[in-house]
């Protein structure tokens, strides 16, 4: 029954997401839903120490729909993955409530690190397509990280990071340069 409940959450969650989802039934085809139903799947089978199992099946979910979520991962409610053809998410990523992913995103490692390898993605996140969040870092609740930007420290909450390395460019929806500009003017006078 949990299984049913959570097909139900999912079908809302998409259709509220995506405005052109007309219909429950076009639901069955978006690529993120069959990606975290097998991703359910596998994360059941790698908690009760069936890794051989939960990998097949998420190598299986891979292959349709070019979405890796490593069954040791952990993931909160609401993850809306928008387009999610490239999307890496590696063993030890924790992702938080309410975050939307877009295509081509990563939370890889750096290769550098043993035991928590992975980025940990607070509530209420949105990743720009193409974005690589990489190494054991935070992103803050109610941040944003913008298109095609490469993560390799943590990022406060309520930010917004962009570029390559990332820049943090906004703090609580206010441009930093606009503070630092008005901190200048204060000085000066």
């Amino acid at each position: 029954m949990k299984i049913i409940k959570y097909i139900k959450e999912e079908i809302e969650l998409i259709k509220e997401k995506d405005p052109a989802i007309r219909s429950n039934f076009e639901v069955f085809l978006y690529p993120s839903f069959k990606a975290k139903i097998y991703y359910k799947i596998s994360h059941y089978l790698y908690l009760k120490k069936h890794f051989f199992l939960s990998r097949l099946i998420s190598e299986k979910a891979k292959r349709k729909t070019g979405i890796e979520i490593h069954p040791g991962a952990q993931i909160g409610k609401n993850l809306f993955i928008d387009h999610g053809f490239g999307v890496v998410i590696g063993e030890t990523a924790v992702i938080g409530d309410n975050v939307t992913i877009y295509h081509g995103v990563t939370l890889g490692g750096t290769g550098k690190e043993k035991g928590k390898r992975h980025p940990t993605i607070g509530n209420n996140v949105m990743i720009g397509a193409g974005a690589k969040i990489l190494g054991n870092i935070l992103i803050g609740d109610n941040s944003k990280v913008g298109a095609g930007a490469v993560v390799l420290k943590d990022i406060p909450e309520d930010c917004t990071a962009v570029g390559v390395p990332s820049k943090i460019i906004k703090v609580n929806n206010e441009k930093i340069y606009e503070k630092e500009l008005i901190n200048s003017i204060i000085k000066f006078l």
